[in-house]
């Protein structure tokens, strides 16, 4: 019996990307044959919620693919399935919705009359190393935690994700163990809300985000650890004690959903924290871990957001000096309280904010890379001689070789080009 085509769309956010790599290794070591959506028998959409504008691309990219040629089958699972699955499944009867992603494979086998002879996903199935390799990956996300117990007014992801909880240490072990037996160089500790992380260690004890990286450093050997996303609130002292104490394995990276720099405006969004707050702990940050560099997300146009505000914000973010920040314009969420507030900000006003925000911070990321010059960091090679440096900016490095693609390599950094590519060589 021939193996079935199936193919794995990935939306939304960096939780997503790490369940979406995971469901794609599930259906390799069950026996399915990975490969491009225009090929595929069957399709699975892990979909997104986060906002209004996510979930109309979600109902876009299921009507996309269920008008491929190949009339494929849909799975779609993630986000928008725990919140109303219906506006999914009533779009087509080839849309099935599956709630559970550890279900997935199943209901793929079921969907496409699969012979369950074939390799479970929890048995053998192709080495690390040969799933590593279909999924294109140098860096690998390793889930950590899930869910949320704040209620930021803007935000539905609660709902969608339900309460905190996480992974237990062992399982965290194994994952980046998988990871090192791969020849994976990085990986990278996601969440819905990382600083929340709390689970089971040895004996009684619990374990929090700082004693798990510990952990990590201490009984594995990965050769590097990155942080994804971690709310302000979360960032400890004794988190950042262990990454300044760890400079050759923990990437100097973080990023901070900030959201706002304006108190006002953080008060109205439910965010636990003041734009003096903010600065405080940037100072700490980079006290602490002095190679830094910084990334975040910013919302623009939030209900009330007066021109004074936002000035207020900028000049937060001019003196936070970030990397690379994501900006997003402020979409109204039917069941957030935020959605119903009045003084909802005109679109064009929000879109001429959002502008200058990327203006401004298109500066500072130049300012962080121009620092970096004539300094040492290290690098994963992922495509060729390009790869991503532990402050995560891009990077060609001109003298590596395709032999090194995959790997992580010391380098000294000579330049900055006009495209804003970092350019290095081999130490």
């Amino acid at each position: 019996m021939a193996a079935p085509f199936v193919s794995v769309i990935n939306l939304g956010c960096r939780v997503n990307r790490v369940e979406s790599d995971r469901i794609s290794a599930d259906l390799a070591r069950a026996g399915f044959c990975l490969v491009d959506p225009e090929d595929a028998q069957l399709v699975v959409i892990n979909t997104c919620a986060v906002t209004g504008e996510a979930e109309a691309k979600t109902r876009k990219a299921v009507r996309h693919t269920l008008s491929l040629p190949n009339e494929p089958l849909v799975i779609v699972t993630g986000c928008v399935v725990n919140l109303h699955p219906d506006v999914l499944t009533d779009i087509s009867p080839r849309v099935t919705a599956e709630p559970s992603k550890v279900a997935v494979v199943d209901r793929a086998r079921e969907l496409l009359s699969y012979d369950a002879r074939l390799l479970a996903c929890t048995s053998q199935g192709p080495a690390p190393r040969d799933l590593a390799d279909m999924l294109g990956r140098s860096r690998w996300g390793v889930k950590i935690q899930d869910g949320c117990n704040h209620r930021c007014t803007y935000c539905i992801v609660w709902k969608a994700r339900g309460p905190e909880r996480s992974v237990p240490v062992s399982a965290v072990l194994k994952q980046i163990d998988d990871a090192v037996q791969a020849n994976i160089p990085e990986v990278v500790l996601t969440g819905v809300n990382l600083g929340a992380y709390d689970a089971e260690g040895s004996g009684d004890a619990h374990v929090e985000i700082d004693e798990l990286l510990d952990r990590i450093l201490r009984e594995t050997s990965v050769q590097q650890v990155r942080l994804s996303s971690i709310e302000p609130m979360d960032v400890s002292e004794a988190l950042l004690k262990r990454m300044g104490e760890s400079p050759d394995r923990v990437a100097p990276f973080l990023h901070l959903p900030i959201q706002s720099g304006c108190s006002e405006t953080l008060r109205r969004m439910g965010r636990p924290y003041s734009a003096e707050d903010l600065l405080a702990l940037i100072a700490k940050i980079r006290r602490y871990v002095p190679e830094i560099a910084l990334s975040g997300d910013l919302i623009v146009g939030f209900p009330g957001e007066t021109d004074k505000e936002f000035d207020a914000t900028l000049e937060v973010i001019e003196k936070i000096g970030f990397a690379r920040l994501h900006v997003f314009r402020y979409s109204a969420r039917p069941g957030t309280p935020a959605a119903t507030y009045p003084d909802q900000i005109d679109p064009q006003v929000a879109a001429a904010r959002s502008a200058r925000v990327r203006e401004l911070v298109q500066r500072s990321s130049q300012r962080d890379a121009v620092r970096r010059i004539s300094t040492i960091e290290r690098a994963v090679l992922e495509y060729g001689n390009r790869g991503t440096l532990g402050s995560f900016h891009r990077v060609v490095v001109d003298d590596a070789d395709v032999a090194q693609e995959g790997s992580l390599v010391h380098v000294c950094i000579d330049s900055l080009d006009d495209s804003g590519m970092l350019h290095a060589h081999l130490v």
